[in-house]
């Protein structure tokens, strides 16, 4: 197989802990062809049909690189080919989902009429914005408002008394604020987060279960691994985020992740999403993450269950059924 991830700059990743880099070191394990190109390289000329700018990427015989060590690969000669040469396209560009990420999406889903396998596929990708898309799941969520209005948030703030607020395009726990019953600093947060009205936020109650960890369980093909990775906050913090300092602990499925999975894991595979991540605190689903999920190698490092692995075993049969 020949595969084409369309990803942030390889020199920026840390392997270390990257899932893009677990999917690609599996893959390359399996004798596939991995090429890699950003979402900028991908174009589209009239009379022709989309193409991407793309360079071959060999990995170095380096078993777990380290935070410090940059090289790990080699890239080959740049070259033009259209999406639809490829086994499979994965679309593993972390958010923010701008106009950008919205205009690729447009690209890669005319690619896929032109032929090319591209994961997540590119509608569902739009359809699904990581934080509105918790919407449709309401009665697996926690109490949620989606607005602008800053008295829509304190009547939501009045009635839930300790909230977290944070903005629809944030990733890595960017943005995200916390304000308890005394209602210090709401305004101020309110004006900042939301820029005066111009910002769409999301509102949430606040989860003590949080000191437990914000709980990534992922979905492959619909179906659950078996653990989830908890990422407990760090003294002083709300944010359990491991790009925020958070400590991330493998664990089994409890019993609320595997039902809340088990209830969204079908409807989302068959809108086209092979990966996703849902967050989970407590019993609660607080996002629904399909852009760039990620804690593959945290996961397998500390339970020795081989996700990349049952990833590319997905991926194979997913390209074998729409062949």
């Amino acid at each position: 197989m020949k595969l084409l991830f369309v990803a942030d700059a390889v020199h920026t990743f840390a392997p270390y802990k990257d899932t893009t880099y677990a999917m690609m070191r599996e893959a390359s394990r399996r004798g596939m062809a991995i090429h890699v190109c950003q979402p900028h390289h991908v174009h589209w000329q009239s009379g022709q049909g989309v193409q991407a700018w793309a360079q071959r990427l060999t990995l170095l015989d380096v078993p777990t690189p380290s935070k410090n060590q940059p090289n790990w690969y080699t890239l080959g000669d740049t070259q033009c080919l259209a999406l639809s040469a490829y086994d499979a396209v994965l679309m593993r560009k972390d958010p923010p989902f701008d106009s950008e990420y919205f205009y690729a999406t447009h690209l890669l889903e005319q690619a896929a009429r032109e032929g090319a396998k591209v994961f997540n596929r590119p509608q569902a990708l739009r359809d699904h914005s990581e934080k509105l898309a918790l919407m449709e799941f309401a009665q697996w969520a926690p109490p949620t408002l989606v607005t602008r209005d800053a008295q829509a948030i304190r009547g939501f703030h009045q009635a839930h008394q300790d909230i977290i607020l944070k903005p629809l395009d944030g990733m890595g726990g960017m943005g995200i604020f916390r304000v308890k019953p005394d209602g210090l600093n709401l305004g101020s947060i309110i004006e900042q987060l939301g820029h005066n009205g111009q910002q769409t936020l999301m509102v949430q109650q606040y989860q003590p279960a949080i000191a437990q960890g914000d709980k990534r369980v992922l979905l492959i093909a619909g179906e659950p691994v078996p653990y989830a990775l908890a990422r407990m906050p760090q003294a002083g913090e709300v944010r359990g985020n491991l790009a925020a300092g958070g400590r991330g602990v493998a664990q089994p499925l409890a019993e609320a992740d595997l039902a809340i999975a088990r209830a969204l894991g079908p409807t989302l595979a068959a809108r086209g999403l092979l990966l996703v991540g849902l967050d989970v605190i407590g019993e609660k689903l607080t996002e629904v993450n399909v852009t760039s999920p990620t804690c593959f190698r945290e996961i397998t490092e500390q339970t020795g269950w081989d996700v990349a692995s049952y990833f590319i075993d997905a991926l194979q049969a997913a390209c074998a059924a729409s062949s």
